[in-house]
């Protein structure tokens, strides 16, 4: 049995409960690859059917392990990722003027990511150590970070626990739609940079003079 797919994660429910449901989300907040909608859903549901938990404890638990693993991944972000991208970046055509520009970016629109990437299945795993790695403000970044992993754990949590299956099945088809405005606005933002990215980095290096940091 694959442990690590949806359908063994949510079959672990009724045996660890709480516990599984907290490791799960946190992992994917860090950034490991792990199906943390699918067992906040899970459990919601589990909730609803058999009163073996409570939902209130399910989105405490959910939202607590959301903005744990966040700050985790932030730390992680914060601590090696800038020096990797110093590092290696030119690989990726990522110079320095560009990685300050992305640290720029993130300064001025850090909080509208870190809080609807909570939405978004692969935002959601990244959008941490992104925020780390390109120094937005940790206390504007735990701000923005709990009040995602609020909403997220009451509106997916509370609604599988009122509407059980309905919710499941609809999680499917609202995650590609998020995903598919993600990759539209990825596309946009491509294109926007592409004429605009001489003055964007005019910008960036006023805002943040000097080596960069990292």
């Amino acid at each position: 049995m694959d442990v690590l797919s949806p359908g063994s994660i949510v079959d672990l429910i009724p045996a660890y409960g709480l516990w599984l449901l907290f490791a799960v989300v946190m992992l994917e907040s860090m950034g490991v690859p792990m199906p943390g909608e699918t067992a906040l859903v899970g459990a919601a549901i589990f909730a609803g059917t058999t009163h073996r938990l409570g939902i209130g404890s399910v989105v405490a638990v959910a939202a607590a392990a959301a903005i744990v693993g966040d700050n985790l991944g932030y730390a992680i972000g914060r601590l090696v990722g800038v020096r990797l991208l110093v590092r290696y970046g030119h690989h990726l055509h990522l110079t320095e003027a560009r990685l300050r520009i992305g640290q720029y970016l993130f300064r001025r629109h850090g909080g509208k990511i870190v809080f609807f990437g909570r939405f978004v299945a692969f935002l959601r795993a990244f959008a941490a150590v992104l925020a780390g790695a390109n120094r937005m403000p940790w206390p504007h970044f735990l701000l923005m970070n709990a009040l995602g992993g609020l909403a997220w754990a009451s509106l997916f949590g509370g609604g599988a626990y009122l509407f059980g299956e309905t919710v499941k099945r609809v999680a499917g088809p609202v995650g590609l739609a998020l995903l598919a405005a993600a990759a539209i606005a990825v596309v946009a933002g491509s294109m926007f940079f592409r004429r605009h990215e001489a003055e964007l980095e005019r910008r960036a290096a006023e805002a943040i003079p000097g080596p960069l940091a990292g």
